[in-house]
């Protein structure tokens, strides 16, 4: 055995060690320099603000969609309108009321005495006379609404869809109730379907 020799023994060398470190140094390195041409050209918050760009035009298409689905179609007064036809047909509370209200104020006026034909005339003639009226006036609404319905995508801004056929069939419908609604009240105002009892009649 050689004397010299030293019995310490001498640990390796972290070559490999020291290697991967500096790569990873030159790595980070070279991402700094290009984070850093990338803030200094603007290249990076172009491409920001062209995203965010693209995001806002996408919620403001969402939005205009939404609000064009809201649009009214003109089936509310096409609904409306059907529904005034039905009520001018049939009668409402309204004109039973006021139809009450006509015969109480007949028999008070004929209280007192009263020809027969005056009697007729005041506690049957204008009770029948305002519920006719009264039917009148919500078959006229009926129409107009009707009308109204048809004819409301001519005026304003053109709507993005056309209006549903069957929009406009329920607004046909209740021009329909509203004009056979407005001729029958008018006949049974002027006593032209039913006319009121003759007084001789009823004396007989």
């Amino acid at each position: 055995m050689n004397p010299t020799t030293s019995k310490t023994p001498i640990a390796p060398t972290a070559e490999g060690d020291h290697g991967e470190k500096a790569a990873d140094r030159l790595d980070k390195a070279a991402v700094e320099a290009e984070g850093e041409r990338a803030v200094s050209d603007g290249s990076g918050l172009d491409a920001d603000a062209d995203r965010d760009s693209d995001l806002d035009h996408d919620l403001e298409d969402g939005l205009e969609d939404d609000d064009s689905d809201r649009a009214p179609s003109g089936l509310a007064a096409a609904v409306v309108a059907t529904g005034l036809g039905i009520v001018g047909l049939t009668g409402a509370w309204t004109g039973r009321v006021v139809a009450e209200r006509e015969t109480l104020l007949g028999q008070m006026k004929t209280a007192s005495g009263g020809s027969v034909a005056r009697q007729i005339s005041e506690i049957y003639g204008d009770a029948w006379h305002s519920t006719a009226l009264v039917n009148g006036i919500f078959a006229l609404l009926a129409l107009l609404v009707g009308v109204f319905a048809l004819v409301r995508p001519a005026f304003g801004a053109p709507a993005k869809d056309p209006q549903p056929g069957w929009v406009r069939a329920v607004a046909t419908a209740g021009i329909a109730l509203g004009v056979l609604g407005v001729l029958i009240s008018v006949g049974m105002y002027f006593d032209l379907v039913v006319a009121l009892p003759a007084a001789s009649a009823a004396a007989g």
